[in-house]
């Protein structure tokens, strides 16, 4: 008889929305179970790797180096600043600026630094930004990062020029597209080196600060599953003293 009534033209309405709203929150639940397992995959990463000892690229093998984001690496090489590019929509506390991305050639190899920081004004181009070059051999020491098409919400890939001529200036560190544009081979990573507190020269490195908690997503999905409940099994009940 409770079925009947649910479905009865004066409630099939209102039994629809409480089957949506239903099955929202359950799908809901089961989104943030799903950002827990990123969330526990990235923790599990970032401390697999940093256990590890500092890779030389100088000396040790990086065969799977794609596999080894977040792990401490250091290279000696000599920046090629022909070469490098810039990520906008950058900041230095409230400052806006740009990253450098140059590329450091090594025995024969090359990888991309995210050197940091530098300020933009009106005439920022590549010329410009040669006062920022170092010269002779270098040695970097910091974390390997993996490039990133676009971020994962929001945003827009880089496109390359049609006519083939280089992108200067990027949204994303998008190593992948980036390395089509050198005149060289590099490794499809990028070298974040360590940042000083106190350094206030450009340009100025940059770590992000990393929680590796498993924040509120499980707090989240019992909530949604919660809400699904109420609404299955109250609505019977809602119904039954409505009609009483």
């Amino acid at each position: 008889m409770r079925l009947r009534s649910m479905f009865s033209r004066k409630w099939w309405f209102a039994t629809l929305l409480v089957i949506l709203g239903t099955a929202l929150c359950i799908r809901l639940g089961i989104w943030q179970l799903d950002r827990l397992d990123g969330r526990r995959a990235f923790n599990s990463q970032v401390e697999s790797m940093r256990a590890l000892p500092l890779l030389d690229l100088n000396q040790d093998g990086f065969d799977s180096i794609n596999e080894m984001e977040w792990r401490a690496v250091t290279v000696t090489g000599e920046y090629d600043f022909a070469n490098q590019v810039a990520l906008r929509n950058r900041y230095n506390g409230s400052q806006y600026g740009y990253h450098l991305l140059t590329p450091l050639l090594f025995d024969g190899e090359a990888v991309i630094v995210d050197r940091g920081w530098v300020p933009a004004d009106s005439s920022s181009t590549p010329t410009d930004w040669r006062k920022y070059d170092e010269a002779d051999a270098v040695t970097v020491t910091g974390q390997i990062r993996l490039g990133q098409g676009k971020p994962a919400y929001g945003g827009v890939a880089d496109a390359l020029p049609a006519d083939g001529s280089p992108l200067w200036v990027w949204n994303n560190a998008d190593v992948e597209r980036i390395a089509r544009q050198m005149p060289y081979p590099i490794l499809k990573i990028y070298i974040q080196p360590d940042a000083d507190q106190a350094d206030a020269t450009p340009p100025i490195p940059f770590q992000p600060e990393i929680e590796l908690t498993e924040g509120s997503h499980f707090g989240y999905a019992l909530q949604w599953f919660t809400f699904a409940t109420i609404l299955f099994v109250g609505y019977p009940f809602y119904l039954r003293k409505q009609e009483a």
